[in-house]
């Protein structure tokens, strides 16, 4: 809807990790250098991390579309929950190599003959492994036990982790994972982008989609999506694009501070307040009603409160429903759709 209406050729702030809007943020730049490193080395572990939304997934595309596909093999992978086996039969199938009804023993035979036969062509193996705080120690170790593998003394494997926040906790504190903290040659945290980032940052994801300068930005604008995303790479780009989408809605040619307060506003009232909170605000009523301690009027009060907090959840639901519909008319999915605003 927003991009006929503002001549763009591509959604600028959609959700899906692209490599051709890969953004050189100062924090960006840095795990990029360090995975430049830890490539150089061509051993080890090497941990990424940051907070849902920071952009680890973005820096994966950006990686894969630049290596050179003839020295490094690369296998990626999203983690499940899965337990050592499994994530060695995903490894396995990464590489190209049937597990159908192959043993343990014989299925590393087959990866390390893999990954020798890579390397006698001249190729290193790479595994990068997404949403590794979901990882158990026992698919951590598989993974560590792999990377042992070697030739001519020169490892055959080298494997970058990715996770949010607690897997950093986790990997510093964890007496079970002290022999993969060992291996690690390098680590970075993604951090938010700076204030001073955003205007870069959305300017050069437009410019890419094909902007000719409509709709313009007041400096207010930046410095409220700062503020409303705490620099959160989707954050950003979820609050952009609802604002370019309001923009079209309401012919503004014009960005302004108070458009992305509307929207913003406006998206802080779709989050559902979360469960626990209800229960928290009610339970000093419940414990003094437990206790016979409470009069009737503050018993009545626990169940006025309960019923209201009970329709503000169904207020909620209705508007996420309304955003859904907002996002389907955005997409421009439904057939024979034609946009009033363009």
């Amino acid at each position: 809807m927003y991009t006929e209406h503002y001549g763009l050729s591509a959604r600028p702030f959609q959700l899906t990790p692209d490599a051709r809007f890969w953004f050189d943020s100062k924090t960006h730049k840095k795990a990029l250098a360090y995975l430049g490193y830890g490539l150089a080395q061509g051993e080890g572990f090497i941990t990424i991390t940051g907070e849902i939304g920071a952009g680890k997934s973005t820096l994966v595309a950006h990686l894969l579309a630049t290596i050179d596909r003839e020295r490094l093999n690369a296998v990626s992978l999203v983690s499940t929950q899965v337990e050592g086996d499994d994530m060695l039969r995903l490894t396995a199938l990464g590489l190209g190599i049937s597990t159908s009804g192959v043993a343990k023993a014989a299925l590393l035979d087959r990866i390390e003959q893999k990954m020798s036969q890579e390397a006698a062509a001249g190729k290193r193996t790479l595994l990068i492994v997404d949403e590794a705080q979901n990882l158990p120690t026992s698919a951590l170790e598989e993974l560590r036990m792999l990377s042992n593998y070697t030739s001519q003394g020169r490892a055959l494997l080298q494997i970058f982790l990715l996770g949010q926040p607690e897997f950093r906790d986790r990997l510093a504190s964890d007496p079970g994972l002290e022999q993969l903290r060992q291996r690690v040659i390098a680590a970075h945290h993604l951090d938010a982008m700076e204030p001073n980032e955003i205007e870069p940052y959305i300017v050069h994801r437009l410019a890419i989609a094909g902007w000719n300068g409509r709709p313009s930005f007041d400096p207010g604008a930046y410095a409220a999506i700062h503020r409303h995303s705490g620099g959160i790479p989707r954050k950003v780009n979820q609050l952009a694009n609802r604002v370019l989408l309001h923009g079209a809605i309401e012919r503004l040619d014009r960005i302004g501070a108070d458009a992305v307060e509307t929207v913003g506003a406006d998206m802080e009232a779709d989050r559902p307040q979360r469960s626990e909170e209800h229960v928290h605000a009610l339970r000093p009523a419940i414990q003094a009603a437990n206790s016979g301690e409470a009069p009737r009027d503050a018993v009545l009060a626990q169940r006025v409160t309960a019923l209201e907090s009970r329709l503000e959840e169904q207020e909620v639901v209705l508007r996420r429903v309304l955003t859904l519909l907002v996002e389907w008319v955005e997409n421009s999915d439904a057939p024979g759709y034609r946009s009033n605003a363009a």
